[in-house]
């Protein structure tokens, strides 16, 4: 027993991959996707305070940054595969929870598990803090597949990424920070003069028309 090994398994995550199976120009780890959320959740909980929202910001950052470290134990699921039926996917969160669980009772003094359980569990809910955490997973699984689009991959996959992750992106937009970012970001990244966005701009324009809310 000991943390040691927690620590050792941070260095893990960076060996994880994540979309495996699929030919990519540019892999993305476990780790720097935890990275990349925490940093882009950050953006989203700035813009709701800014604007009058009661952020708890220890919650926020505790459930970015450990949102994906049970992927340590089950390693990363493809999100068409991961989302294609609701009890796949509650079976998926069981075995992650499951497996999770048997490690900090392994490797964690008992004074630090339960404080642990907490942060390692599914923290995506209808909270601010967890609603936060669902854009921001969602926003860099689009900037991953918009990077393979723009540098040419012929995957498919990625469109149909790219798709998922806006729509669901979008079913946020009653808060102000996903606002923002539909509004300024998006329209930055569909704007910029590019042949191979021209997919992805037709993608966006047909997702943002179908949303009742406009």
């Amino acid at each position: 027993m000991g943390l040691h090994k927690y620590f050792q398994s941070l260095s893990d995550l960076e060996g994880i991959y994540r979309c495996p199976g699929v030919f990519k120009y540019q892999e993305h780890s476990v780790a720097s996707h935890s990275f990349k959320v925490a940093t882009i959740a950050q953006f989203l909980a700035t813009v709701e305070a800014r604007n009058g929202k009661d952020v708890d910001w220890k919650t926020m950052y505790e459930r970015a940054i450990n949102h994906d470290y049970s992927e340590l134990f089950t390693g990363d699921i493809k999100t068409p595969v991961k989302y294609a039926l609701p009890k796949l996917r509650e079976l998926f969160s069981q075995v992650e929870g499951s497996m999770t669980k048997e490690f900090l009772d392994k490797e964690f003094p008992l004074e630090f598990r339960k404080t642990y359980e907490e942060r390692f569990k599914e923290g995506k809910d209808g909270s601010l803090e967890g609603k936060i955490l669902s854009v921001a997973d969602k926003i860099d699984l689009l900037y991953e597949a918009y990077g393979e689009i723009q540098k040419g991959n012929p995957e498919s996959l990625f469109f149909q990424i790219y798709r998922e992750a806006l729509a669901s992106i979008i079913k946020f937009r009653d808060m102000v920070s996903v606002q923002y970012f539909i509004d300024v970001i998006l329209k930055e990244m569909i704007d910029e003069e590019t042949i191979s966005q021209t997919k992805i701009k037709e993608i966006t324009k047909q997702l943002l028309e179908a949303d009742p809310a406009r």
